[in-house]
């Protein structure tokens, strides 16, 4: 993959990025997902060759904390059909990164994400369903592998959904999926030794907004939840089109 770890990246990304990852990590520890869709398009500002490995490897630790702390709320049913459905996602994503370019590819990603979040304003929900379940982990796999925020598919699932629920069934879905979108990525050789250190670089802003959302955690609600949910679902898809723009 990489012979040698090359130098930590510099100060000025570390301040900015960090900064993103510190308030993605709160809102991520908050409502359930959040730390991708914030820290990403500033990563693509800073230094686009960075993605997706970089956020990919920042982001593996924070569903660690949130499956400790709501690990009895977890959907597990849901998890068995929309995890092995990320995989086929993971491999497309892999091809896109190496033959698609960039700004293409997050301006179609930022449309389907705008369009998922209208559809859902139409209807009531969208039915958690073994059907729905495998599209959304396939779309996700597609846009986590290529952009490195893949959790609006499943989001907009679970948006109806208690807190605890949101929170433990995307923390389960992010730690496993973002597994093996890293995995096939290496595997690929789309995963360089650049984005590796600058995602453990990191990870101490990481820490620190899982600590920083306790309370954060303790006040969300189901409304509250949803909302927030899709506000962040439509920025992400937003600043995908406006990066891909610029």
């Amino acid at each position: 993959m990489f012979s040698s770890l090359p130098p930590l990246p510099s100060p000025p990304f570390l301040l900015v990025v960090g900064l993103a990852v510190l308030i993605g990590s709160v809102v991520q520890s908050g409502i359930g997902l959040g730390l991708g869709l914030i820290a990403a398009p500033v990563v693509a500002m800073m230094d686009p060759t960075l993605l997706p490995g970089t956020m990919l490897m920042a982001t593996l630790l924070l569903p660690m904390f949130t499956i400790r702390a709501e690990w009895r709320h977890v959907d597990w049913w849901g998890l068995v059909r929309v995890l092995p459905a990320r995989l086929p996602g993971a491999v497309a994503g892999t091809w896109l990164v190496a033959v698609v370019a960039p700004e293409t590819l997050g301006a179609l990603v930022g449309l389907m994400v705008l369009l998922a979040v209208v559809a859902t304003g139409w209807a009531v929900r969208v039915p958690i369903t073994t059907g729905s379940l495998v599209i959304a982990g396939i779309a996700s796999g597609v846009a986590g592998t290529a952009t490195s925020i893949g959790g609006p598919p499943v989001a907009l699932l679970y948006q109806h959904e208690p807190a605890p629920k949101v929170r433990g069934t995307l923390g389960v879905f992010f730690l496993c999926g973002t597994a093996m979108s890293l995995g096939v990525l290496a595997a690929g050789g789309q995963l360089t030794g650049e984005q590796v250190v600058a995602g453990l670089a990191l990870i101490p802003f990481v820490v620190a907004g899982f600590l920083l959302a306790r309370p954060l955690r303790r006040r969300m609600g189901k409304a509250g939840i949803r909302t927030a949910l899709l506000a962040l679902v439509s920025v992400s898809g937003l600043a995908l089109l406006v990066r891909s723009l610029w």
